[in-house]
């Protein structure tokens, strides 16, 4: 049976789970304490450390694919396929909202022209890519300035190999600040407000595709702006092609 009262040694080693440097800074501990007492203290409580282990695979893949934000928040593009943003934004169907898809595409600054789109159930660097091969099928053998966030799926290892194949230039917001992607975040924002909450939940997923391509058709092809000097972005994009 354990002792009711511990040692002062014993004591310590339960409060600062075995710290030798606490422990010999303490000044309650007058006894020398070496390591292998401490773990022979710990054997016969029946104590572990509790440690979480850190992931350094997944750590040092993300910060290798890290980049600078390059963009700087320049959103004025004097040419097709100068600069691409890509972000994703969550979508709902069934009556109760309860499934839910990411809705990620890839936006050509000039224009304002979503060129690819692509519906999946998460964000992962295996849909990244897709919508960027079919990016690239759209535009040609381009090699544009390719921004994006810091999540997960842009700084894969995957989907930064499928980029330099590309020859493209990378660049990411700064941790925090959504407005480094602003045209992108504004996109995504005036097709939920103007056009997915105007409409009815779609009850099926084949609903909602049917919504989704339907609204991207409309905001590429018949939506006009002043900034678009009141063309459409597919008008303002061939234009210059």
């Amino acid at each position: 049976m354990p002792r009711s009262r511990y040692s002062a040694v014993e004591k310590l080693v339960l409060i600062t789970e075995f710290q030798n440097s606490n422990l010999r800074r303490d000044p309650e501990v007058t006894e020398s304490v070496a390591l292998k007492q401490v773990k022979r203290i710990m054997n016969k409580l029946g104590i572990r450390c509790q440690v979480r282990q850190k992931k350094r695979s997944r750590i040092q893949q993300q910060e290798q694919y890290l980049q600078d934000n390059v963009l700087d928040q320049q959103f004025n593009a004097s040419r097709p396929n100068q600069a691409w943003l890509a972000d994703s934004t969550e979508l709902v169907y069934d009556v109760n909202g309860q499934y839910k898809m990411r809705l990620s595409g890839v936006l050509d600054l000039y224009g304002r022209h979503l060129i690819a789109h692509k519906l999946s159930e998460s964000k992962t660097s295996n849909a990244e890519i897709q919508i960027f091969q079919r990016a690239v099928n759209f535009a040609g053998d381009v090699h544009p300035l390719v921004h994006t966030d810091r999540g997960s799926a842009y700084t894969s290892r995957a989907f930064n190999q499928f980029l330099i194949q590309h020859e493209v230039t990378r660049s990411m917001s700064r941790p925090g600040t959504p407005y480094d992607n602003a045209p992108m975040e504004r996109w995504w924002n005036e097709f939920k407000v103007r056009w997915i909450e105007r409409r009815a939940r779609p009850a099926t997923y084949k609903e909602l595709v049917a919504l989704v391509e339907e609204g991207i058709t409309y905001f590429n092809q018949l939506g006009r702006s002043p900034a678009g000097n009141d063309l459409t972005p597919v008008e303002y994009w061939n234009k210059a092609v």
